[in-house]
C-alpha cells in the first residue's frame, strides 16, 4: 500500500500538480485568515465593534467573513463562460489577479478602519477565490491520467488545507510578534501571496488538453499530452486518449449541435444520466458544507473559546494545531488511500465517523458546559481531541472526494458548467454557514451544543445519500463516465456512429 502511494505521489509531482494547485492554496488561505483576524482585539477596536455584546460581535464578524462567500457565489455564474471561451489556463491567471486586487482593498481599509472598503475588498477577493475553486479541480481532472486522477485532485484539497494551516499560524505569529494595526494588517495583506504564486506558475503549465480538443485543435492537444504523459506522440496511450476525446466530442456535436448555454442546460437537465450527475454534484456540495467544516475553518478560535479555552493566543495556537492536523490527514489520504479505497467507501465511513464525533462534542456542551475561569474538565479535553479527529475524518472523505467526483463525473461538454454549478452550490451554503455559525453558537444551547448535534445529524443523512446514489468511479476514464451513468442509448441512435475505442490497459510499470 505504501509503495503504491509513494509511486502515485511521484507521478503527481512529475505531472506538475503543485503549480496549478496554488488555486487551492488561495482558496484555503483566504478561508483561514479571517477567523483569527476577527478574534483579535485590535481588529475589533479599529473597526468599531470592540464594545458590542456577544451577539453584536457575532453579527459583525459574520458580516465581514461572509462577504467573501457572496463574491465566490457570484463568480460561479460568469466563470464557465470565461473558461470555455478563453481556456482554463488564462481564466486561472485572471482569478489570481482579481484576488490580488481584492486583497489590496482589504489592506487599504486598515489605516482608517474603513468598513465599506473592507466589504468591497472581501467581495472582490471572493470573485477570484470562487473562480479558482471551480477552475482548479476542473483543470486538474482534465489534465490528469486516470490512474492518478483522484490523487491529483486530492492534491488540490491538500493545498487548500495547507493554505488554511499557514494562515492560522500567520495569525498566531502576528499576534505574538507585532503590535498595533500590524497584528491584523499583515495577515490580511499576505492573502495576496498564493494568488501571486498562482499567476506566476500558470505561465509555466500547458492548457487543458480537453479544452484544446473542444476547440478542434488536436495537434496542440497531442503536444500537450506528450508533455503531460512524458510519452512520445505515437505511443498507443497518447493516441487512444486523443481518439477517445475526438470521438466523444464528435458524438456530442452530432447529437446536440453547437454548445450554447441554453443547449447545454437542456442537455444537462433533460437527459436522465446527465441530470443524475448534476443532482449528485449539487447534493455533494450541500452535504460537504453541512458537515460543519467551514464553521471551524472560519471561526476556529471562537469554537475553541466556546469549548473552554481562555485567551486569544491560546485559541489561535489551538487553531494552528487544528490546521496541522487537517494537513497531515489530507497528506496521508493522498499517499495511502485516495486511489485504493475508492470514492464511495471513503464517503461512507467518514460520514459515520464525523457524525459520532459531533454528537460527542455536543454531549460535552450539554452535560458539562465550560465555566469561565474554571479549568477544562477531562470530558472537555476529550471533546477538543475529537475536533482534531473530526478534521482527519473530513480529510479522508468529504473534503477531497467531493471535488474529485464533481470534476470527473460530467460528460466533456458539461464539465465546466457542472463544476461551476457545484462550486456555486458550495459557496451558497458556505455563505449560509459563515453567516450563521456564531449566531448558532450563541443561541443553540450552552457552548453551542445544539449546533454540534445538528452537524452530527447531517453526517448520517449524508451517509444515506452516498449509500443509495453514489456509484464507484475509481479507475473509470472521463470518456467512460457516460456508460457508468447510463448515457449510452443516444449515441447508438446516431447513424454511422463508430464503435467506442477500447481503453488501453495501463500496465503497472508503464511510464505516465
Amino acid at each position: 500500500m505504501a509503495g503504491t502511494g509513494a509511486k502515485i505521489l511521484r507521478l503527481i509531482i512529475r505531472n506538475d500538480a503543485m503549480k496549478e494547485d496554488f488555486g487551492g492554496m488561495l482558496f484555503g488561505w483566504d478561508i483561514g485568515t479571517i477567523g483569527g483576524v476577527l478574534a483579535m482585539p485590535k481588529m475589533q477596536q479599529q473597526y468599531g465593534y470592540e464594545h458590542y455584546d456577544k451577539q453584536g460581535k457575532a453579527d459583525m464578524s459574520q458580516n465581514i467573513a461572509s462577504t467573501l462567500q457572496a463574491g465566490c457565489f457570484a463568480a460561479c455564474f460568469v466563470t464557465p463562460w470565461l473558461t470555455d471561451r478563453y481556456g482554463r489556463r488564462w481564466a486561472l491567471i485572471g482569478t489570481g489577479l482579481v484576488t490580488i486586487l481584492g486583497v489590496i482593498f482589504q489592506a487599504s481599509s486598515v489605516d482608517s478602519g474603513n468598513l465599506p472598503l473592507m466589504y468591497v475588498g472581501r467581495f472582490v477577493a471572493g470573485l477570484g477565490v470562487g473562480a479558482a475553486s471551480m477552475l482548479t479541480p476542473l483543470y486538474v481532472s482534465e489534465c490528469a491520467p486516470r490512474a492518478i486522477r483522484g490523487g491529483l485532485t486530492t492534491f488540490y484539497q491538500l493545498f487548500i488545507v495547507s493554505g488554511v494551516m499557514i494562515s492560522f499560524w500567520i495569525n498566531y505569529g502576528s499576534l505574538l510578534h507585532f503590535t498595533g494595526k500590524a497584528t491584523y494588517a499583515v495577515p490580511l495583506a499576505l492573502q495576496a501571496l498564493p494568488a501571486a504564486l498562482l499567476v506566476i506558475f500558470m505561465f509555466f503549465v500547458p492548457e487543458s488538453p480537453r479544452w484544446t480538443a473542444s476547440q478542434d485543435d488536436f495537434d496542440r492537444t497531442t503536444q500537450i499530452l506528450v508533455k503531460l504523459r512524458n510519452l512520445p506522440a505515437d505511443h498507443s496511450y497518447v493516441q487512444n486518449e486523443v481518439q477517445d476525446m475526438a470521438q466523444q466530442l464528435a458524438n456530442e456535436k452530432r447529437l446536440i449541435g453547437d454548445a450554447t448555454t441554453k443547449v447545454l442546460l437542456k442537455e444537462m437537465w433533460l437527459i436522465p444520466g446527465n441530470r443524475k450527475r448534476a443532482i449528485i454534484s449539487i447534493m455533494l456540495m450541500i452535504w460537504q458544507q453541512m458537515t460543519g467544516v467551514n464553521a471551524i475553518n472560519y471561526y476556529a478560535p471562537q469554537i475553541f473559546a466556546g469549548l473552554g479555552m481562555d485567551g486569544t493566543d491560546v485559541q489561535l495556537f489551538a487553531t494552528g494545531v487544528y490546521g496541522i492536523v487537517k494537513t497531515v490527514g489530507c497528506f496521508i489520504f493522498l499517499v495511502f488511500v485516495v486511489d485504493s479505497l475508492g470514492r464511495r467507501r471513503s464517503l461512507l465511513w467518514t460520514s459515520a465517523a464525523q457524525a459520532i464525533s459531533m454528537y460527542i462534542v455536543g454531549a460535552y456542551g450539554k452535560t458539562q458546559p465550560p465555566v469561565e475561569g474554571q479549568p477544562i474538565t477531562g470530558f472537555g479535553y476529550f471533546a477538543i481531541v475529537l475536533i482534531y479527529l473530526w478534521a482527519i475524518f473530513f480529510q479522508f472523505g468529504w473534503g477531497p472526494v467531493c471535488w474529485i467526483l464533481v470534476s470527473e463525473i460530467p460528460t466533456a461538454r458539461l464539465r465546466a458548467l457542472n463544476v461551476a454549478m457545484g462550486a456555486a452550490t458550495q459557496w451558497l451554503f458556505n455563505f449560509i454557514i459563515a453567516r450563521t455559525v456564531l449566531t448558532m453558537q450563541v443561541t443553540m444551547g450552552t457552548a453551542g451544543y445544539g449546533m454540534f448535534f445538528l452537524f452530527g445529524t447531517f453526517g448520517w443523512i449524508m451517509g444515506a445519500f452516498v449509500w443509495f446514489f453514489i456509484p464507484e468511479t475509481k479507475g473509470v476514464s472521463l470518456e467512460k463516465m457516460d456508460d457508468l451513468f447510463g448515457v449510452t442509448q443516444l449515441p447508438k441512435d446516431v447513424e454511422d456512429h463508430p464503435e467506442p475505442v477500447e481503453e488501453v490497459r495501463e500496465d503497472k510499470d508503464e511510464k505516465i
